[in-house]
C-alpha cells in the first residue's frame, strides 16, 4: 500500500473527529458522545502540546487523502499515551497499522519515554491483536457502559 505519514495539522481536526464518529457509530453503534470525546482530546492536544514530546501523524494515500491517524501524548514524564489510532478499514491487513504503531513506538522511545499506555475496548479485536503482536500487554479489563453501549474497557501498556 502506498501510504505515507505526515505530521498532524490543526486543519485535520474536523476530519479526525468526523471519521472516528462515523466509523465507531457504524461498526460499534457508538453514540455522539464518542465524537465529543475525540474533539476534547484534540482540543487538549492543541492547547497544551509539547512539540518535543507529543506528536500526531496522519496517514495519507498517494493522492494525499487522509486515511488514518495516531497520536503520542504525554501521560507523565516517563509515560506516553497512544491516542486516536484509526485506520481506514480498506487499508487494514496490509501492514499500514503496524507501520503506524511502529512510528509511534520508535518516536516515543526517542523522546525518553520509558513506557506507553493506551485505552481501548475488547470489541476492537484487530487493534488488540496488533497490540499483542507488538509486545503490548493488557493490564486490566472491566465491563462499562460508554458511548451509549455496554462495552469491555481495556488498558494496555508496553515498556519502551
Amino acid at each position: 500500500m502506498d501510504v505515507t505519514f505526515r505530521d498532524y495539522d490543526p486543519a485535520d481536526a474536523d476530519w479526525i473527529v468526523a471519521r472516528h464518529q462515523a466509523h465507531y457509530a457504524e461498526v460499534e453503534g457508538f453514540d455522539d458522545s464518542f465524537g465529543a470525546l475525540v474533539a476534547k482530546v484534540l482540543a487538549r492536544f492543541e492547547a497544551t502540546r509539547d512539540p518535543a514530546r507529543e506528536r500526531g501523524w496522519i496517514a495519507v494515500d498517494a493522492d494525499g487523502a487522509r486515511r488514518g491517524s495516531i497520536f503520542c501524548m504525554t501521560r507523565d514524564d516517563d509515560t506516553a499515551q497512544l491516542r486516536l489510532f484509526l485506520l481506514d478499514p480498506a487499508l487494514r491487513g496490509h501492514g499500514v497499522g503496524q507501520r503506524m504503531l511502529d512510528a509511534f513506538t520508535i518516536w516515543a522511545r526517542s523522546r525518553g519515554y520509558r513506557r506507553a499506555v493506551l485505552w481501548t475496548h475488547e470489541s476492537h479485536r484487530a487493534a488488540c491483536a496488533l497490540y499483542a503482536r507488538s509486545g503490548w500487554t493488557c493490564r486490566s479489563s472491566a465491563p462499562v457502559t460508554s458511548f451509549g453501549r455496554p462495552l469491555v474497557e481495556q488498558h494496555w501498556d508496553i515498556v519502551l
